[in-house]
């Protein structure tokens, strides 16, 4: 994936088969994520925020984007479940809710960021 980063043609020139890694991305990442919020609900949703918040702390590097993108986004679910928890003791807010308040901004953030840098 690092050597997609750096284009198409640097990507092929050192034996990358582009067009079926792209499109064999394409369709795990679509499934896991499909299933994840399938078995999940919205927080799935989560599984989309913190990777683009490492990416931009720690740099686009696999090796340690995806090993960390799994460490940090459990410990922020659990971060943001004890949070539910406590907001309205005794009362209980839903994960999701929580989950979407703190994605939603970041998502759209992300869209206007994109859209100002022509990018979308």
């Amino acid at each position: 994936m690092d050597v997609l980063l750096l284009g198409d043609v640097h990507a092929a020139s050192v034996g990358v088969d582009v067009v079926r890694v792209r499109r064999v991305l394409i369709i795990a990442t679509s499934l896991v994520t499909g299933v994840a919020v399938a078995v999940s609900g919205v927080i799935g949703f989560v599984g989309l925020i913190i990777p683009h918040i490492l990416r931009r702390l720690i740099g686009p590097h696999h090796q340690w984007l995806l090993p960390l993108a799994v460490v940090v986004g459990a410990a922020f679910l659990v971060f943001a479940d004890c949070l539910a928890r406590a907001l309205i003791a005794p009362e209980e807010l839903r994960l999701g809710v929580l989950t979407a308040l703190i994605g939603a901004p970041f998502f759209l953030f992300l869209l206007l960021r994109h859209r100002r840098e022509g990018l979308l």
